[in-house]
């Protein structure tokens, strides 16, 4: 498990549910005193539901999306040389454990860093991350706008994001995200975009005409699950050809 600080993924959504569960139970334990149990029964269950749910993102945003990529990480065997783009990167979570991977290397990571994404979010937290994680020296942060990506064609060996392309406003512009993602990619690069539930098919129909290569979507099993089965992480992963 990561030895830095990596704060809670989309901190208001978790508030605002938290706050929602306390509103049922409230009501439920209320009813179940003034009234009586078959009453307050509904509040109480789906107060409880609510809880399963927040539980299985907490779960998520503070273990098992450390331990999905991990596991995705390794597959891909790197030589330990490569340099690579973390879209959406946030206080480094993939971007740091993939930098490990890359003694000999260079990981890029740009975002935003909006608040609303990530609690604590910044530059700063991010490279503060990377001392604690010992690859602050292969490590390089930059803000950017994903549409609009401030790198030259051809610059990266491989391109990585983890559950940001959807937070992009409109099929469009996320479409746009995607093509920049390829154009910075080098011929033979690889490409791998963790999201949420059907945006990874809407990301594989860009690069199919893009003429991208071994275009595959899976599921990440359910250690990315977003608050129930029905809201998963899948991984599209994706090759630019390595001739024209």
């Amino acid at each position: 498990m990561p030895s830095a600080r990596y704060g809670v993924d989309a901190p208001y959504g978790f508030g605002f549910v938290g706050l929602v569960v306390l509103g049922f139970w409230v009501t439920g334990l209320v009813m179940a005193v003034t009234a009586d149990l078959a009453a307050a029964l509904p509040a109480l269950v789906s107060g409880t539901l609510l809880a399963g749910c927040l539980a299985l993102s907490l779960h998520v945003s503070l273990r098992g999306k450390f331990l999905v990529w991990r596991d995705v990480l390794d597959e891909l065997d790197l030589r330990g040389d490569e340099r690579l783009l973390d879209l959406g990167c946030g206080r480094g979570a993939v971007l740091l454990a993939a930098a490990r991977h890359l003694p000999e290397g260079r990981a890029v990571g740009v975002d935003l860093w909006r608040g609303r994404d990530q609690s604590g979010n910044s530059p700063a937290a991010t490279l503060r991350n990377a001392r604690a994680e010992g690859v602050a020296d292969r490590v390089h942060v930059q803000g950017g706008d994903l549409r609009r990506l401030p790198y030259a064609e051809a610059s990266f060996d491989l391109v990585v994001s983890s559950l940001t392309v959807h937070t992009i406003f409109g099929a469009d512009a996320r479409a746009q995200a995607i093509a920049e993602a390829y154009r910075v990619l080098r011929p033979g690069g690889r490409l791998l975009i963790a999201d949420l539930a059907r945006t990874p098919r809407e990301y594989a129909a860009v690069l199919d005409r893009l003429n991208a290569q071994d275009i595959r979507v899976r599921g990440l099993g359910w250690r990315a699950w977003w608050g129930s089965p029905w809201v998963p992480t899948r991984l599209l992963t994706a090759r630019k050809p390595a001739t024209p």
